[in-house]
């Protein structure tokens, strides 16, 4: 049986709870209790953030696991280790000393290890008759052995955790998706509803997704978009019943319109706005790129895709798109035809996109998008510098650079 009658550190280290705490779970450990050392690492791995261990510190005590030579920690059988700083370092993965000592200092504090120093402060091991380790000064990992169940469950909390804010942040993007394909649908068909009110309303539950988020901060969120996505979703079936209703007098009158002799009086691709639409989409096929690659375009202003029927492969895609979401911002097809004279579609497309991009930040895009159609018209306008802005509020800019 070892003993160990160190309680205090060596040298100008002074006694702390956390010190007192480690060599009572030491203490505390059942007798004949053993575990996996690599498995209770693991736990300890997972369950850092609540233990207050760094990842270095981590690296740390996995270099004094391998210094101990079986693979299970068993209670009353050799778990002081004493490597010295040197061999300590280079199973770090050559760590400096000063870092070494205060990573040391951290297992300590989260209790994972106990100190036992030796009247000298050296690590050691002094043998008996038979050559069996009758003391050993160095590092203890008998609190791992102790405290193994309670990393475990930690493990699985964190474990619980990250499976259910996981489970949220996939909601959120379903939601995201639902609500904004829905409005765009709606836009596209002309359904009757304020669909302005509904997409502002999205834009500003959206904008208050933090880039990292716990679970709680997110579940909120998700509410309040379920309720939004149930709110357009009964818009949409409520426009169905209705339409299901005046069925048959619809396929009468489709029967009275298919027999006119003058189809195009009634054609609905001719209607106002509508043939300025296709004009439009055919002007994207024909027109030239506008000097930055559609990929930079879709890493600076993604939202725009979720709008999208068929998703954005090229520029007539998002020309397509933008006309579809300028009406939920609110521009008219006065401005979006103005500003696709002045500054080419593609630009115009670019523009909406970065305008619903920004979101709340632009009080009135069709008064924003006038403005920079009064600048194409001067010359003074350039797209540039607006994706470039929203790269760098993006952090895609380093990202940009590498492409």
């Amino acid at each position: 049986m070892i003993e160990h009658i160190s309680t205090t550190p060596f040298g100008r280290r002074s006694l702390s709870l956390a010190m007192v705490a480690g060599q009572m779970a030491a203490d505390s450990c059942a007798p004949g209790a053993s575990t996996n050392k690599w498995q209770v690492f693991r736990a300890v791995c997972e369950a850092k953030g609540l233990l207050g261990a760094s990842d270095r510190a981590l690296a740390v005590l996995n270099a004094l696991l391998s210094f101990h030579p079986d693979t299970d920690l068993v209670e009353g059988e050799g778990l002081v280790v004493f490597p010295s700083n040197t061999q300590l370092a280079l199973r770090a993965h050559g760590m400096a000393p000063a870092t070494l000592r205060r990573h040391l200092a951290v297992l300590v504090d989260c209790g994972l290890v106990v100190r036992r120093d030796s009247p000298n402060g050296k690590r050691y091991a002094r043998k008996g008759y038979d050559g069996a380790i009758e003391q050993a000064f160095g590092f203890d990992l008998t609190p791992l052995l102790a405290r193994a169940k309670e990393f475990e469950r930690l493990a699985e909390a964190v474990r619980s955790e990250r499976r259910a804010l996981l489970l949220v942040r996939e909601r959120i993007t379903i939601l995201r998706r639902d609500i904004a394909k829905m409005i765009a649908f709606g836009l596209e068909e002309g359904i009757a509803a304020d669909w302005q009110r509904l997409h502002l309303e999205y834009r500003g539950i959206a904008a208050t997704i933090p880039r990292t988020a716990s679970r709680l901060e997110l579940e909120p969120i998700a509410e309040d978009l379920a309720l939004l996505a149930q709110e357009v979703r009964k818009t949409l079936e409520s426009h169905v019943k209705t339409e299901e209703t005046s069925a048959n007098e619809s396929h009468f009158e489709r029967h009275i319109q298919n027999s006119n002799t003058h189809p195009h009086e009634f054609e609905p691709g001719l209607e106002k706005g509508q043939g300025t639409a296709a004009a439009v989409k055919l002007e994207a096929k024909s027109q030239p790129p506008t000097g930055y690659p559609l990929g930079m375009v879709l890493r600076a202003c993604p939202d725009i895709a979720d709008y999208a029927r068929n998703g954005i492969s090229g520029w007539a895609d998002l020309v397509e798109t933008a006309n579809l979401v300028r009406g939920a911002l609110g521009v008219s097809p006065d401005a979006w035809n103005q500003a696709c004279e002045a500054m080419g579609a593609v630009d115009a497309a670019i523009m909406v996109a970065a305008m619903l991009q920004k979101g709340e930040a632009i009080s009135s895009p069709g008064g924003y998008l006038r403005s920079l159609t009064a600048k194409a018209c001067a010359g003074e306008f350039s797209i540039g510098p607006v994706l470039m802005a929203l790269l760098r509020g993006r952090g895609g800019a380093a990202q940009t650079r590498a492409g």
